[in-house]
């Protein structure tokens, strides 16, 4: 799929594989690529409850996997690409009881990841972003992780165990 498409083109690819070297972990597995336009995140954050649907979770596990699916990819299409044209990349994947959500995109990257995770941060200009993404992340999911270059993208991983 290239940015800048006049139809939005989603790639959906399920399946079960075996873990792989140097990928998510997982054995049942969901990949997708949306658009990065701000419309898009109520669709992302249902898939990935739909598909996390399969392990039982409470109410509560599933807005709290929504919630951090959201700012993720909120983050992508503010900070990533600065409301421009670019995919979002997002992973999900299921092993025994543990939820893997990776979110990634190309945009332009973070410069100092440290500084960025500090709550009420942002890089917004506009003053309407509140900079606690990161934060609300850290809150709801049990681990998160962020990657990042300056100019080439981020990824965040995040896991959550369901059923505790």
């Amino acid at each position: 799929m290239k940015a800048g498409q006049t139809m939005q083109e989603i790639q959906l690819n399920m399946d079960i594989k075996e873990q792989g070297a140097g990928k998510m972990p997982r054995k049942e597995w969901m990949k997708m690529q949306i658009e990065s336009r701000s419309e898009n995140e109520e669709f992302a954050r249902v898939t990935v409850a739909v598909f996390m649907s399969r392990m039982d979770p409470t109410l509560e596990e599933i807005n709290d996997v929504k919630t951090a699916v959201s700012e993720a990819v909120t983050n992508c299409v503010i900070h990533g690409y600065g409301n421009g044209e670019g995919i979002i990349y997002i992973e999900a994947g299921i092993e025994e009881d543990e939820l893997s959500v990776w979110i990634r995109d190309e945009g332009k990257g973070i410069e100092d990841i440290r500084i960025a995770m500090e709550p009420m941060y942002t890089s917004d200009t506009s003053g309407e972003r509140s900079g606690m993404g990161f934060s609300f992340m850290e809150a709801f999911m049990d681990q998160v992780e962020v990657e990042s270059e300056p100019g080439r993208g981020t990824m965040v991983k995040m896991k959550k165990k369901i059923g505790r």
